[in-house]
């Protein structure tokens, strides 16, 4: 038995004008498999991304933010499973999920921290 995961990206959106992160489209992979979402941004300076999920039935859970250097901070528990990466040529933020479980089925979503 093959087992599904579904993940899907939405992005939150600046309410400035000009200023926008789009998400890549909705994907559906198997179980073991890795998945990689993009966030591309514009009008604002690629640092301060976040990466939030939310399980079906559950509250948001913070998984990584990544800053104006190279650094990112994941969430203790959550080390490993994910990775970040930022593409500055294109203004594009990467996330992977390394091996898809069947925890890993979320609605995830990037968004940037207001300076």
């Amino acid at each position: 038995m093959t087992l599904v995961q579904s993940v899907v990206l939405l992005a939150l959106v600046s309410a400035a004008q000009g200023q926008s992160l789009t998400s890549s489209e909705p994907v559906v992979n198997r179980a073991g498999e890795p998945v990689s979402l993009s966030c591309k941004v514009e009008g604002l300076p690629l640092a301060w991304l976040h990466w939030i999920r939310q399980k079906p039935g559950k509250g948001l859970e913070w998984i990584v933010r990544i800053d104006s250097g190279t650094g990112t901070i994941f969430a203790q528990r959550l080390q490993g499973q994910f990775s970040i990466t930022k593409d500055t040529s294109k203004n594009v933020v990467y996330f992977e999920v390394k091996s898809l479980t069947q925890e890993d089925s979320a609605v995830y979503y990037c968004a940037r921290q207001p300076q």
